[in-house]
């Protein structure tokens, strides 16, 4: 199977193309260049793996969470593209993204959102725990109370470091395996099953807005 994946929530906008379980065709630029560039550099990918639209059998988008911009706009074009091809999209979501391809016994996956704002994903064999907000309150949240003092750290920039350290924490800090994101959605998505149609695929923004209107 053909997959196209596209993702704009990880600091970058990215585009990838795997074939039979392999990335044969991969592109990435960081900065806001989804709007401007983004449907050149899936043109530009396809082309580099020899691929024409009718021989994609599925596509991968990035949902979040991440950056507002690049992910509301990696899913536009994503949802086009599958409704335009006739073919299905899967969700993959940012923290299976960062954490594809690795095995971890327990793990806190890192999105960065505003600063001093993250989206963070604790999971061992027992329990998954899931927040957005401040980095205090996040690993509050996500962390077992009693531990763990060893953990590795996927995506998490100096200052979640910093505090993780301040807890007493030992920690190790790890790259994605696979890159550019895309590249992981790809990959991800050749197994996953797709919702019935591109129209059931949200984003997840992880904060709350950083301003509510007024109740009126």
């Amino acid at each position: 199977m053909i997959v196209l994946a596209l993702d704009g929530a990880l600091a970058a906008f990215s585009t990838a193309v795997a074939s039979g379980g392999q990335i044969v065709a991969s592109r990435s630029e960081s900065g806001n260049v989804a709007l401007e560039r983004g449907l050149a550099m899936v043109s530009g990918v396809l082309a580099q793996a020899r691929v024409a639209p009718q021989q994609i059998g599925r596509l991968a988008v990035g949902i979040g969470p991440g950056g507002f911009t690049g992910l509301r706009i990696a899913i536009a074009y994503a949802k086009s593209l599958a409704t335009a091809w006739g073919r299905p999209l899967v969700p993959v979501d940012s923290f299976d993204i960062l954490e594809f391809g690795a095995e971890f016994e327990r793990v806190l996956a890192v999105v960065v959102g505003r600063p001093g704002v993250i989206s963070a994903r604790y999971r061992d064999g027992t329990q998954m725990r899931r927040a957005s907000g401040r980095i205090a309150d996040v690993l509050c949240e996500v962390l077992p109370a009693a531990g763990p003092r060893a953990l590795e750290v996927v995506g998490a920039p100096k200052d979640v470091l910093h505090a993780l350290a301040e807890r007493g924490m030992v920690v190790r800090s790890v790259d994605p395996l696979v890159t550019p994101a895309a590249a992981a959605a790809a990959l991800a998505a050749a197994t996953r099953t797709p919702p019935e149609t591109p129209h059931a695929v949200r984003a997840d923004y992880g904060e709350l807005p950083a301003a509510k209107p007024p109740r009126l």
